[in-house]
């Protein structure tokens, strides 16, 4: 039997007064053929039919046929402010007609006074920036930086982390979609995931979260009155965050040197689906890594620039202060930049010998990060993604119970992800047959969401954080009518 729709969404998509250009470019057919034949394949699209798209305006994208979309994956997680903001615009446009680029054997004003004011944001002792281009180039130099500090070689890392694809960084990338079948990964151990939905341990009190999992919590009754509680007591212990730690300390023992140069983690897994551990857990492995001469490495990429709402920085959101910071995407709301972020110490150690980048903290980058920081200030942006975030984390989270694949909401902030599994009690990953319909559904309704996880059955919801609560009600308006057109066609089978 041949299935036929007989869901028609009602969400209404918000108001938006502004017109795009009339696209003027190559016809579609002549994109494709250009993409096949120039564009090298590794560089995968999005969708059945990809999307050709024109002009962006705040959280808004416009295609080549003048179609208005609603962008929940802002770029990868890269689109901070809005696109096209038209503060960052108009600094970008007055820097561009003064000056480009000298390299940093010269001084000028645009470095100098980002390297004070993003430096500014960050408690002691992390008041030193080494800027570079993208984030697989800083997690590079955080790495290097550790080993040269520390004189020790090895570095953990989490399972499903996301670190970037440089031949250096994809050791601690532990996803298997990103690996390839080349040498990689020497001096890099992974350890457990503390994955609190989909790991062995887990409960309904674990994360820093507004929307907790359905797992039942092997805690001691009583200790989780309330979700601060693991932060003020030392008497009340989480369960999970304890497991997770014992295999933490047995990679420790059992597969690393008495002493390592550091360990990496990002507050919130990004490309792994938006996935958090429990509390305090980072807090006692940063503490393990420092007693075995390590340093403590916060990926930042995905979280940092006060996406996760409460804090600026999502290591902060952890009780922790690490030794190095590593920053990009939402740093430049697009512009190719990318920065670390460490102590005086630790910064000297690679000034033994020379590291040069032609590229990194050039003027018109500079001028552009400057502008970003004015627009999540002025703007509102942090107080915006912990208000409209718990909204939509909440809205969303009313999907589990009259959908059985909806397997868990999370995350913190305008940082989310939606688990699709084909049953709770199972989590089994929804198969990618049926993920994929929900997730055309939404983009032919006029959404665009982001996947992620180790078997890209995670939609990952990070859109620019200027996004309203208005666009909450139709986002998820068009996630339920997906949903329902998927329990129409699973019926009809």
């Amino acid at each position: 039997q041949k299935w036929k729709s007989s869901v028609s969404t009602q969400a209404k998509m918000p108001p938006c007064n502004f017109v795009p250009e009339k696209y003027e470019s190559y016809p579609y057919e002549r994109i494709q053929k250009i993409r096949e034949q120039n564009i090298a394949p590794s560089l995968r699209t999005y969708y059945k039919k990809p999307l050709l798209l024109h002009q962006g305006h705040m959280q808004w994208l416009f295609d080549h046929e003048g179609r208005r979309y609603l962008d929940l994956f802002a770029g990868i997680v890269t689109v901070s402010v809005g696109h096209c903001h038209p503060k960052v615009t108009m600094a970008t446009q007055k820097q561009l007609a003064r000056l480009w680029h000298t390299t940093n054997i010269y001084m000028y004003p645009a470095i100098h006074e980002y390297a004070e004011k993003l430096t500014s944001l960050f408690p002691d002792p992390l008041k030193v920036v080494y800027f570079t281009n993208s984030g697989s180039e800083a997690n590079d130099l955080a790495m290097f930086m550790a080993r040269l500090h520390t004189r020790n070689f090895d570095i953990i890392c989490l399972r499903g982390g996301y670190h970037g694809g440089s031949p250096y960084t994809l050791g601690l990338t532990s996803l298997t979609p990103y690996k390839h079948g080349v040498a990689n990964g020497f001096g890099c151990t992974t350890t457990m995931l503390p994955d609190v939905f989909r790991g062995p341990w887990g409960g309904s009190h674990c994360r820093d979260s507004p929307v907790q999992t359905v797992r039942k919590c092997s805690c001691t009754e009583g200790c989780h009155t309330n979700c601060s509680v693991l932060y003020l007591s030392t008497d009340c212990e989480c369960h999970a965050k304890d497991q997770y730690i014992e295999q933490f300390k047995d990679t420790l023992n059992t597969s690393v040197p008495k002493t390592v140069a550091g360990f990496i983690a990002e507050p919130i897994q990004g490309v792994n689906g938006a996935v958090q551990y429990p509390r305090n857990f980072l807090k006692e492995a940063y503490q393990l890594i420092r007693e075995r001469g390590g340093l403590c490495i916060s990926d930042e990429v995905q979280t940092g620039f006060g996406r996760t709402g409460s804090h600026f920085w999502g290591f902060q959101t952890h009780g922790v202060v690490p030794d190095i910071v590593t920053l990009a995407k939402g740093i430049g709301n697009g512009f190719p930049m990318a920065a670390v972020v460490t102590t005086k110490e630790i910064a000297s150690s690679l000034a033994q010998n020379l590291h040069f980048n032609t590229f990194g903290g050039n003027p018109l980058a500079c001028v552009v990060g400057a502008a970003v920081l004015d627009a999540i200030e002025e703007d509102g942006l942090q107080k915006n993604s912990e208000d409209v975030g718990t909204y939509m984390l909440l809205e969303l989270a009313k999907l589990r119970d009259p959908f059985e694949i909806v397997g868990d909401v999370r995350g913190k902030g305008l940082m989310i992800g939606v688990e699709m599994v084909t049953d709770k009690d199972s989590r089994r990953p929804l198969p990618a047959e049926e993920i994929n319909q929900i997730w055309e559904d939404c983009k032919d309704m006029g959404v665009l969401i982001g996947r992620g996880g180790l078997y890209s059955q995670t939609f990952r919801i990070k859109p620019p954080m200027c996004i309203t609560k208005r666009d909450v009600d139709f986002a998820v308006e068009v996630l339920h009518t997906a949903l329902q057109r998927h329990v129409a066609r699973a019926t009809a089978k």
